[in-house]
């Protein structure tokens, strides 16, 4: 009996993936990037952004979250899928405040790489300009509810890195936003600490470290010289 080959199709190219990986996984490690934002090797797979769609047998789901099987047929780059992308990556944008010029991230963001990567050439809905705190109180970070995107990926590294559960999200809907554990609810007064994993995994610009803002140049900056889906992060997470 032949055995059957580890290996499924994406967008008619053949991947080859091990056991318990996902198609993601799979696709990343073949170098064949599939947009995503709250997926990370390292952490529990989540599914909550969306940006990783793929069309499996003729059924939608999240990449991150599909597990590689033999034989299956994988559609991404499609028109139809990266048009809801940019749908997804414009919802981001207007149900937050992200304002690439003034943002010590910019160039080194997954949100706005994806947004270029993508041809998003505009926000298309409208702003909602919520009010979000910003929280200085720790003396390394910076918390700026205002960039937030809700991925979780934080929640994650505190959890099953870190050990400490500093970070959840709290709310529904419109009003989910991240809360940290401590007795204040301000992160100074956490266990968070510029060692943790917690501290490298933001892919925007919600958790920054405090004095060392802008210091890249532009053309030094990750995705300056290439777009994401061309870069080293499409391989391997960002440290």
């Amino acid at each position: 009996m032949t055995d059957i080959p580890n290996t499924f199709n994406l967008d008619g190219e053949r991947i080859h993936f091990e056991p318990g990986e996902t198609i993601l996984q799979a696709a990343l490690k073949a170098g064949h990037f599939i947009p995503h934002l709250c997926a990370n090797p390292e952490f529990t797979p989540h599914g909550s952004c969306k940006l990783c769609l793929v069309v499996v047998n003729n059924r939608s789901g999240s990449a991150c979250v599909m597990k590689a099987l033999p034989g299956l047929e994988v559609q991404s780059d499609t028109p139809d899928l990266n048009h809801r992308r940019r749908t997804l990556l414009q919802m981001l944008f207007v149900e937050g405040n992200h304002f690439c010029p003034g943002c010590e991230k910019s160039g080194n963001c997954k949100l706005q790489a994806l947004a270029y990567d993508l041809e998003m050439f505009n926000d298309h809905f409208t702003h909602f300009f919520q009010p979000r705190e910003v929280d200085a109180s720790h003396p390394d970070f910076f918390l700026d509810r205002n960039r937030c995107i809700n991925c979780e990926l934080c929640v994650r590294a505190s959890r099953e890195v870190d050990g400490k559960n500093v970070f959840g999200i709290a709310g529904r809907s419109l009003e989910a936003h991240i809360v940290v554990n401590s007795p204040t609810g301000l992160l100074g007064d956490s266990t968070f600490a510029k060692t943790d994993r917690a501290a490298e995994v933001c892919p925007v610009g919600a958790l920054l470290p405090k004095e060392v803002g802008f210091r890249k140049p532009i053309g030094a900056r990750l995705y300056d010289s290439a777009p994401i889906s061309q870069t080293p992060t499409a391989v391997k997470e960002e440290v």
